[in-house]
């Protein structure tokens, strides 16, 4: 039986990919917020200017920046062991197996509304609230700024293909492990029938003497 489980659980390397995938796509945008917060001139006016950093606006992008990578990296959560039960250090929940919904509810609604937002955002990436504004930059800082926040494009969707896969996964697991218990009852019915048959073939030979 849990040789079987073992094998249901297992995630594809695809699988891995994207989950990594989704966690890097959120790196580079961190990474350009966190430049600006130690004083590099990103061509941005107003809130962003090189002049205001690093200030007060740091923590702020610095806070940004890490609070997005940690939910980037919760999608590994997906694909490693600690999504499915708590590692044994979490107080008084720690060795408990993490119900499948738990996981799966949260992941769909990220994963949606990254989608929904990112693509939001690249269809009004010129637009003058945005990329158009006269504060913005232009020529090369553009580009860097534009490449940077491109990959956030992916995070929804590999997102996505993660947890429909976890979902997959953890319903292949529960249903190998029931029907390694049936057969376990099973096995263990028969031994008992076989040993009722043995005690009472042993109490007619007794009689019989």
């Amino acid at each position: 039986m849990r040789r079987v489980v073992a094998e249901a659980l297992v995630v594809p390397r695809w699988v891995r990919w994207a989950a990594h995938g989704a966690v890097l796509s959120v790196l580079p945008s961190g990474l350009w917020r966190v430049a600006i917060a130690f004083g590099w001139d990103s061509g941005f006016d107003g809130f962003l200017d090189p002049s205001h950093f690093p200030g007060a606006g740091s923590f702020y992008l610095i806070g940004l920046s890490l609070f997005a990578e940690a939910l980037g990296l919760l999608t590994l959560g997906l694909v490693h062991r600690w999504g499915e039960v708590l590692p044994d250090w979490v107080p008084v929940l720690g060795g408990r197996r993490i119900p499948t919904a738990a996981a799966v509810v949260p992941a769909a609604l990220g994963a949606a509304a990254v989608t929904l937002v990112t693509a939001l955002g690249a269809v009004t990436w010129t637009d003058s609230e945005n990329m158009g504004s006269p504060d913005a930059p232009d020529g090369a800082l553009w580009w860097v700024m534009t490449l940077c926040y491109a990959p956030l494009l992916a995070w929804g969707p590999l997102l996505g293909a993660v947890t429909v896969a976890y979902a997959l996964r953890r319903r292949r697991g529960s249903t190998a492990a029931g029907r390694g218990r049936g057969r376990g009852e099973q096995h263990g019915g028969v031994a008992l029938r076989g040993a009722r048959l043995a005690g009472r073939e042993a109490r007619a030979a007794v009689g019989g003497r």
